[in-house]
């Protein structure tokens, strides 16, 4: 198995569950993804998915997508052939093929398991059933043709542990896709957001991945906390990833570095930057200072300029 560091799109488009993740391991700590917002664009041109790969990313996160109403900001047929995508689609349903074909990357969504009983720390957002980890939404998610989910939650949502844990079952079910799992911030609710515990049962539940925040990002959270954590889930057989997602994506470059080279002490397997930088995407300058820091200018040059048709 290639290391994703060396998959180009023809690889990419070969791969089941198994494969992407067994890339991403035997990358050892130096896969990027780039989380953006699929309801804006930075600049009206390109999509952020194409700006993030453009700048380094290896995997594409979509924030604020609904499956049952799956439009992508950018990302648009000609006009020739427009009219036959929605025809044969839907509106909209050939989004997710689209941004594919134009970054040649795997495209994965967050799909939020809310806790309708949370004691939530201020007033929560309503959200659609599409953008909830429902079995219909997850099932969706599939027929979209997504390569991968997150089980997580914005800020404000009432997403909790044990609603994840939950996610997880119906995910294995329904979506049959890589699955990954946990809380880059608490997500409205009160209670701690690194728990050994959480992460290990989220592991045994099946979960690929286990999303954690990188340290720096939250308060009181050490490298030595979140390399314990990481051990331990690890152990069980899960990969590990540390997620910039408290909107220090839009911070400076020496930060980003600062943050990235912590986590991969601790022992991250991915390095997630997040949305909220500016126009849906974390500064651009910010993804390839993350790539630079954990993989180097070779491998994060090669992702820049490498082709879709590759």
């Amino acid at each position: 198995m290639k290391r994703i560091l060396d998959c180009r799109a023809s690889d990419f488009r070969q791969m089941d569950r198994a494969a992407l993740r067994q890339s991403i391991l035997a990358a050892e700590g130096r896969t990027i993804i780039s989380e953006i917002a699929a309801d804006r664009s930075l600049l009206p041109e390109v999509s952020n998915a194409e700006l993030s790969k453009a700048f380094g990313a290896d995997m594409i996160l979509l924030n604020h997508f609904d499956v049952f109403q799956p439009l992508v900001q950018g990302a648009v047929v000609e006009a020739a052939s427009q009219q036959e995508a929605v025809r044969e689609e839907g509106p909209g349903r050939g989004d997710i093929q689209r941004l594919k074909a134009l970054t040649g990357l795997p495209v994965g969504v967050n799909l939020e398991p809310v806790d309708e009983k949370a004691e939530a720390v201020e007033s929560l957002h309503s959200l659609p059933e599409g953008r909830r980890a429902t079995a219909s939404s997850l099932a969706e998610a599939k027929a979209l043709g997504f390569d991968f989910i997150c089980l997580t939650g914005n800020p404000k949502t009432g997403v909790t542990n044990q609603q994840i844990l939950q996610a997880i079952g119906l995910a294995k079910e329904h979506f049959g896709g890589l699955i990954l799992a946990g809380k880059m911030h608490g997500a409205g609710t009160a209670g701690r957001v690194t728990d050994i515990e959480a992460g290990v049962q989220f592991a045994e539940a099946g979960a690929d991945v286990i999303l954690l925040p990188a340290p720096g990002t939250v308060p009181g959270l050490r490298e030595r906390e979140l390399a314990a954590i990481i051990t331990a889930v690890k152990g069980i057989g899960a990969l590990a990833l540390a997620a910039i997602g408290t909107s220090q994506e839009g911070a400076d470059v020496s930060t980003i570095r600062e943050i990235a080279l912590s986590a991969k002490r601790a022992g991250a397997d991915l390095f997630h930057i997040g949305d909220a930088g500016f126009g849906g995407i974390a500064v651009p300058e910010n993804i390839q200072a993350l790539s630079i820091a954990v993989r180097g200018r070779r491998h994060t040059y090669v992702r820049m300029a490498a082709s879709p048709l590759r």
